[in-house]
């Protein structure tokens, strides 16, 4: 198992950014985790990392080997828990990759539940917006509503996650309503500056789908600085059923469209990589999730123009 220990280091290291960092990680010296990795570098016979004063930086060989090492490394940890928790017993870290609306309004509420259910569930949880590699984050899970291309991966259906066109009541008293999806090109419309496909809102209705393209004079590349502008009156927006639910509900902002308009939704999935023994923290987290969310979701609001 001597040569496992080498590519645990390696991993780490990498994971790290820096032999220091690792160090610490792993309760070695950074001289320690320094000759661990020439010693693979030697025995495999090419440079796996460019080494300068302030970090570390993978070859095109250390790059291939890392990722191969991360899998190994994944299946020998779920070869362990398939025998160790062979009881079923949800245990140890779990890592949970999110969204931050998801999680700052939904999921840390109802966490506590979770962990009182399973009290031998460390969780570690990070957050952000954008897709992420699981096996390169170290993550068991990630939740997310974007399409998924990596086939590698499980999606687990949570729920569908509709998302509304939306403005303010003192917006539509200066402005006016618009009647039908095509008004929108005579509003001024909140944009995001560094996603155009997102300025193509989608409808649907008796003559199939289609896009309208919406401009303003602000936008933003920024998710949460684009909901305070629909909010301070701005204009209108487009967002998430999961963001705007409660302000709809307390009436600071005004749905726009019937349900008929409303383009398809979005499945909110929980991912997980395609291993042969699914660890039981990942599927009681999984469960708990669906239980939670699958049915009656808190963000829901009825269809209808408010």
């Amino acid at each position: 198992m001597e040569n496992t220990g080498e590519l645990a280091t390696f991993v780490r290291a990498v994971e790290s950014g820096g032999f220091t960092a690792a160090a610490l990680a792993l309760r070695l010296s950074p001289s320690a985790v320094s000759k661990i990795v020439s010693r693979l570098e030697a025995r495999l016979g090419v440079r796996l990392l460019n080494r300068t004063t302030r970090r570390i930086a993978l070859t095109p060989e250390g790059e291939l080997f890392f990722r191969r090492c991360q899998r190994i490394l994944a299946d020998i940890e779920d070869a362990e828990q398939a025998v160790a928790q062979s009881g079923g017993k949800a245990q140890g870290l779990l890592r949970v990759n999110t969204g931050v609306a998801f999680t700052s309004r939904y999921l840390v509420p109802v966490l506590p539940k979770f962990l009182e259910r399973y009290p031998e569930v460390k969780l570690e949880l990070s957050l952000n917006d954008r897709l992420v590699d699981l096996v390169e984050e170290g993550a068991d899970v990630a939740v997310r509503m974007a399409p998924m291309a990596d086939s590698t991966l499980i999606a687990r259906r949570i729920c569908d996650v509709h998302r509304r066109i939306v403005a303010t009541p003192a917006y539509l008293k200066r402005h006016g309503r618009p009647g039908a999806p095509e008004d929108l090109v005579d509003h001024n419309c909140v944009t995001f500056a560094l996603h155009p496909h997102l300025n193509q809102w989608p409808f649907r209705g008796p003559r199939g789908t289609w896009t309208v393209a919406v401009r303003g004079n602000v936008e933003t590349n920024h998710s949460d600085a684009l909901y305070g502008l629909v909010l301070a009156g701005v204009g209108i927006g487009r967002f998430s059923e999961m963001v705007v639910g409660p302000d709809i509900r307390a009436g600071r902002l005004v749905p726009l469209f019937d349900a008929e308009h409303d383009a398809e939704p979005q499945p909110l999935h929980a991912l997980y990589p395609h291993r042969r023994f699914l660890s039981p923290k990942v599927e009681a987290f999984v469960s708990f999730l669906v239980q939670t969310f699958g049915r009656n979701a808190p963000w829901t609001c009825k269809p209808g123009r408010g």
